[in-house]
């Protein structure tokens, strides 16, 4: 059951007068408004196609550890998001704008848990995934995170600490998959990189088991 007095059991010490800074910035930038909407309720898109170009270019690589990253990046984050709502349902959480009614918000209001923030953790799981796959992308995938971090706090739709807590925990779970299930996944690309199904490992002609490799 949410709860209605400000110190929730999820919140950090800072998370109210970090929101209210914020927010009173946000008050103050209506210029920013419009955009900051469409990244914190939009941005998913962006992270889609970042998720599909870290496929694609590990693809013409060849290289299977790149593709084998850059497969597991997506399954990891459909995994952290979906044990989130786990810890999210667990600790239950109130919205800001539930225990602060007068803050201004500029996406639509929810009931559900805020802490840690889903969108959060999508974006820590796709940058810490793309960047095993590839560094210069992953570097890209971790910019967009923190806008999109900043963008739900500055919305009124989350304390600090939920799209911190969210964007580590993201992180850790796509990491932590990636460290378990490496080594089978390479070995599966390099065996679908000798069959039918090479068109979704690598871009060049069909490879013995084993022999595909970045040139």
């Amino acid at each position: 059951m949410h709860t209605s007095t400000m110190e929730t059991a999820g919140q950090l010490p800072f998370d109210r007068s970090w929101f209210l800074h914020v927010n009173s910035f946000a008050r103050s930038t209506p210029w920013l408004h419009a955009p900051a909407r469409v990244w914190a309720e939009y941005g998913v898109v962006v992270f889609a196609a970042l998720l599909l170009w870290s496929w694609w270019s590990a693809r013409g690589r060849r290289d299977p550890k790149a593709v084998a990253a850059a497969l597991w990046a997506p399954l990891g984050t459909v995994l952290a998001v979906g044990l989130n709502q786990l810890v999210g349902g667990a600790v239950d959480e109130a919205r800001p704008y539930a225990v602060l009614p007068h803050v201004l918000v500029l996406v639509s209001r929810t009931s559900d848990f805020s802490f840690p923030s889903d969108h959060a953790v999508m974006a820590g799981s796709v940058a810490a995934g793309i960047f095993v796959a590839n560094r210069r992308l992953g570097v890209v995938a971790a910019v967009a995170a923190l806008a999109m971090c900043a963008t739900r706090v500055y919305v009124g739709a989350h304390f600090p600490g939920d799209v911190i807590a969210g964007a580590l925990f993201g992180a850790l779970v796509t990491l932590a998959g990636w460290l378990l299930v490496h080594r089978v996944l390479v070995r599966l690309v390099e065996a679908l990189a000798g069959t039918p199904l090479r068109i979704f490992v690598s871009a060049g002609p069909a490879t013995a088991p084993g022999q595909l490799e970045s040139p």
